[in-house]
C-alpha cells in the first residue's frame, strides 16, 4: 500500500466515488459521509459520483443525494449508460439508431450524445445498449436478440451479477445479460466497472489532474482502477471485508485502506516489509509469521491511529510471494478484531 504524510485529500484534486455502500446503505446515509463530502467541498476538490447503476437518470442520483444531505448536482454524477453512450458516439454517426435493452437512465444518455434510442429490432439499429432496469424483460431481450443476430452491436452497462436490496441481492444486469448471451452464444462489451471506461468518462467529464478512486467493493471499484492506473482507497463499509482484502488479487488490491471516508482526511502510514518477506511493519505494529502462525507485536499506544494500522501490516503479509494460510489469517484478524 502507498502512504501519505499529510492528510490523504490533501494529495487529490478529484475524486471517484462509488455510490452504495460509500455514501449510502439502502435509503441511509453511511455514518459519517455527509460530514466527510462537506470537508471535501470545503477544501475545493472535485467529485465525481461513478456508478454502474443504468437505471437511473443523474439528476435522478444527485435528487437522491441531496435527500441523504450530500449535495450533488446531475453533472457531478457519471453512469455506466453514459460510458456506453460516449463510446458509441466516438464509431457512430450522429442520429445512429440504437436499441434499448433498459430504461430511462439509458435513453437519456444516448440522446445527450446525439444517437437515436429505438425500441425494435425493425428499425434497424446499428447497436444495443443493455442496462438494467426494472422494466426489462423478455420482450426486450428478444427485441434485443434480433437486432444482434442482424449485425448490431452489443454493449452492456455492466456485468453486476446481482443488485443490493433490502431484500438481499436480487439479479443485476449481468443476470439478465446472461440470459442474452446464452441465447447468442457470445458475450457483450462491457463499460461498467471494473472495466476502464467508466473512470476514463468521469475523468473527461469533470476536470482534475490527481484523481483517487474511492469504493467498497474489491472487484468492481479497485479493480477498475488498477485496470484505469488510478490510485484506489478501499472503505470498510460496504460489500468488501478485511477478509476480501487479505484474499485480493494484485488487480484488485487498493493503495490505501479506511474504515469510512473520514480517511480521506486522515494519515496513512507506509508499511515495511522486511527483505524475506516473514516480517511487516506499520506504524508501531510488527507482523511475524513463524510456520504456520503469525505473531503480532502492537505498539505501546494502540489508540493512535484509525485501528487499522495492524491490518495495513497483515495485508502486506498476505501478499508476500509466499503468504500465510488462510486459517493463520483468519487467527490473525481475529486477534485484531477484524473479523
Amino acid at each position: 500500500m502507498r502512504s501519505s504524510d499529510g492528510p490523504l485529500l490533501d494529495e487529490h484534486d478529484l475524486l471517484l466515488l462509488d455510490l452504495d455502500g460509500v455514501l449510502y446503505l439502502g435509503d441511509q446515509p453511511v455514518e459519517g459521509a455527509v460530514a466527510a463530502l462537506q470537508v471535501v467541498r470545503e477544501r475545493g476538490v472535485a467529485v465525481a459520483f461513478v456508478t454502474n447503476n443504468a437505471a437511473r437518470t443523474p439528476e435522478a442520483v444527485a435528487a437522491q443525494l441531496d435527500h441523504m444531505g450530500v449535495r450533488a448536482t446531475a453533472d457531478e454524477v457519471v453512469t455506466s449508460p453514459m460510458a456506453a453512450a460516449r463510446l458509441l458516439a466516438g464509431d457512430l454517426e450522429p442520429g445512429a439508431a440504437v436499441l434499448v435493452v433498459g430504461g430511462e437512465g439509458v435513453r437519456q444518455a444516448l440522446v445527450a450524445v446525439g444517437l437515436r434510442p429505438v425500441a425494435s429490432a425493425a428499425d434497424e439499429p446499428v447497436a444495443v445498449v443493455q442496462g438494467w432496469a426494472p422494466e426489462v424483460g423478455w420482450p426486450m431481450l428478444a427485441e434485443g436478440a434480433v437486432a444482434i443476430r442482424a449485425g448490431a452491436r452489443w454493449v452492456a452497462t455492466n456485468l453486476d451479477a446481482t443488485l443490493p436490496s433490502p431484500r438481499g441481492p436480487l439479479p443485476g444486469n449481468g443476470s439478465m445479460v446472461a440470459a442474452l448471451a446464452t441465447a447468442l452464444g457470445r458475450r457483450p462489451e462491457a463499460v461498467g466497472k471494473p472495466e476502464p471506461a467508466l473512470f476514463e468518462t468521469a475523468r473527461a467529464l469533470v476536470s482534475g489532474d490527481r484523481p483517487l478512486v474511492v469504493g467498497d467493493r474489491l472487484d468492481t471499484d479497485i479493480a477498475g482502477a488498477r485496470a484505469a492506473g488510478l490510485p484506489g482507497l478501499l472503505v470498510l463499509t460496504g460489500v468488501s471485508s478485511p477478509t476480501d482484502l487479505l484474499a485480493a488479487g494484485p488487480n484488485q488490491r487498493p493503495d490505501y485502506v479506511g474504515r469510512d471516508l473520514s480517511a480521506l482526511t486522515a494519515t496513512h502510514p507506509a508499511v515495511d516489509v522486511d527483505a524475506d518477506g516473514t516480517s511487516t511493519h506499520c506504524h508501531g505494529w510488527t507482523l511475524t509469521r513463524s510456520g504456520t502462525s503469525i505473531h503480532i507485536s502492537p505498539p505501546t499506544d494502540t489508540g493512535k491511529g484509525d485501528g487499522l494500522d495492524g491490518l495495513r501490516a497483515l495485508a502486506a503479509l498476505a501478499w508476500t510471494a509466499d503468504p500465510p494460510d488462510a486459517e493463520s489469517l483468519k487467527a490473525a484478524l481475529t486477534e485484531l478484531d477484524l473479523n
